[in-house]
């Protein structure tokens, strides 16, 4: 494979150790509060509509066109507030029982930071919800989690979020929380924690609380995009790092459920702006930018070879559903979620 990139790499470079801390104690005293719901309860509940092949900008000159694709609504196309990054679904965890598709967005103001959420989005439905994702302490309080949230992925009832410079924050969506439960309002839309026996998420419905994180090792390695690949007999965890000029960044995998913070693999890409990676089938598939007004790229690696594939503007992570590979793009009215085949 070293004739176009994938060249093996040191895996201890990127090693991670487990950092619970009280982070679980924090979620369980939060579900214990507000209650606990599920996924298809969200869903049942979801105040948004995407749009069956919206947002057409996002294609640019792609040929031929992804085989299925939803557009955010028209709120959430033209924010310049919350930029889209990581995917993952509901087949990608193999625990949930409903079709979904989940989207990380991060705030991008440096102003009044409101960290980051994710979007369950049903398929079938086209609706969709967010949840605010916060670190919840052993007191009952909680805040947001001020990271880019580049890549997500499921195993079980586990999200993985990579975090940029930590590793991976985990969450548990068993652990999803519907403030309807706990009080009659949504508390104050510009305040988030709890006070005076209220819960505050900035006007959100819906909390998820970190319960776990593996951080590195070494510093050095970042933490960019995530995906599972589910093609061979044990489910891995991939992550790697983007790089804006420079094509040594990594990717690895892990095996799930994650126990040992070792990698079983690690390679050097050699390509740069990749902002997403899955391996599937013996073939390493990765995500390639450009510009907001450019089309990126769909790299194909099998063996020694490599297939340049079109791709809409400003793709992101990956994940496979149906037999297909799904990515989101994140800009500015040329925002969706889109499928190609593998």
């Amino acid at each position: 494979m070293a004739a176009t990139g994938m060249v093996p790499a040191d895996k201890a470079a990127y090693a991670l150790t487990r950092a619970t801390g009280t982070l679980a104690e924090g979620a369980a005293k939060l579900a214990e509060e507000i209650g606990a719901t599920g996924v298809e309860a969200l869903l049942a509940h979801a105040n948004r509509t995407a749009v069956h092949k919206g947002a057409t900008a996002a294609l640019g000159s792609m040929q031929p066109r992804p085989s299925e694709w939803y557009a955010f609504d028209g709120k959430d196309q033209d924010t310049t507030d919350w930029y889209p990054q990581g995917l993952t679904c509901g087949e990608e965890s193999g625990n949930i029982g409903v079709p979904v598709l989940l989207v990380s967005w991060y705030f991008k103001p440096e102003a009044g930071e409101r960290g980051i959420r994710v979007s369950f989005l049903s398929p079938r439905t086209l609706r969709y919800q967010h949840a605010l994702l916060v670190e919840a302490r052993p007191d009952g309080s909680y805040g947001p989690i001020d990271i880019h949230a580049g890549g997500i992925a499921c195993h079980g009832d586990l999200l993985y979020v990579a975090d940029t410079v930590r590793g991976l924050r985990v969450f548990d969506l068993g652990k999803l929380l519907d403030l309807r439960t706990a009080q009659n309002d949504l508390g104050d839309p510009a305040r988030v924690g709890r006070s005076g026996g209220r819960f505050h998420a900035f006007g959100y419905r819906y909390l998820l609380p970190q319960t776990d994180c593996w951080k590195v090792v070494r510093s050095g390695p970042h933490f960019s995009f995530l995906s599972v690949d589910r093609s061979g007999g044990t489910p891995a965890l991939v992550s790697g790092e983007y790089r804006q000029d420079d094509p040594g960044g990594w990717v690895a995998r892990w095996n799930l459920p994650l126990t040992d913070g070792t990698p079983k693999d690690a390679f050097v890409m050699g390509q740069a702006k990749i902002q997403g990676a899955v391996s599937w089938g013996g073939k390493w598939y990765l995500s390639q930018a450009a510009d907001g007004n450019t089309n990126g790229r769909l790299l194909v690696h099998s063996g020694d070879k490599m297939l340049t594939r079109s791709y809409p503007i400003g793709p992101e992570d990956l994940t496979v559903r149906g037999g297909k590979l799904w990515s989101v793009t994140e800009f500015r009215n040329k925002r969706i979620i889109f499928a190609v085949a593998l």
